[in-house]
């Protein structure tokens, strides 16, 4: 079985690419080879970022390797937090405060105007001159409160019209469907399956 180096500690994310892959390919991830994943983010856009993070642990690793990189980007806000939406008002600041920090900056924003996306990159580094970029999407509004208990990072304020429902009020199932990550994943996992049947 082929092994492929996912760059995160998310074992969520490693759940998610095993049940797209199957059996095709082993997940390992960068702690079980004893390779840090604190690798310094200097891109301008988030494919640069998940390029920088597969590149390096491949060259690390010597193995065929995948990382991502997502985000939140708000129009009322040009762009904002984008890239830098893990950091958003300070590298320790909780997702409540990050909510607070956000509402304030759209209290005056009618709710037509809170047009906002998710938005995801996965690179897959096979060697040097073989690296394949993955990007998608998710549509949707900035909620004026939160809600739901599923999910993570800014799902609860992230209400999504096709639904009716904020992302964290929907299931596992249905958000893997739609989300920004789940989409590029499917993306990656198709390509990853074509490498494997084109190998047989």
């Amino acid at each position: 079985m082929n092994e492929l180096l996912f760059a995160t500690t998310n074992q969520g994310k490693r759940k998610e690419l095993i049940a797209l892959l199957g059996d095709k390919y082993k997940i390992i991830l960068p702690n079980e080879l004893g390779v840090d994943t604190d690798v310094e983010e200097t891109g301008r856009t988030f494919a640069e970022n998940s390029r920088i993070k597969a590149v390096t642990l491949g060259r690390l690793s010597g193995m065929m390797t995948v990382a991502d990189d997502s985000g939140l980007e708000i129009d009322a806000l040009n762009g904002a937090p984008g890239i830098y939406s893990a950091r958003f008002g300070g590298h320790n600041t909780s997702y409540d405060e990050k909510f607070r920090l956000l509402m304030e900056l759209l209290q005056d924003v009618p709710a037509d105007k809170r047009t906002a996306r998710f938005k995801c990159a996965i690179t897959l580094y096979e060697s040097e001159d073989k690296i394949t970029v993955f990007e998608d999407k998710v549509e949707g509004l900035i909620a004026y409160e939160r809600k739901g208990e599923n999910g993570f990072g800014y799902d609860p304020i992230f209400y999504v019209p096709e639904f009716g429902k904020h992302m964290a009020e929907l299931s596992p199932e249905i958000k893997n469907q739609i989300s920004h990550r789940g989409k590029a994943v499917r993306k990656l996992a198709e390509y990853l399956l074509n490498i494997k049947k084109g190998a047989e």
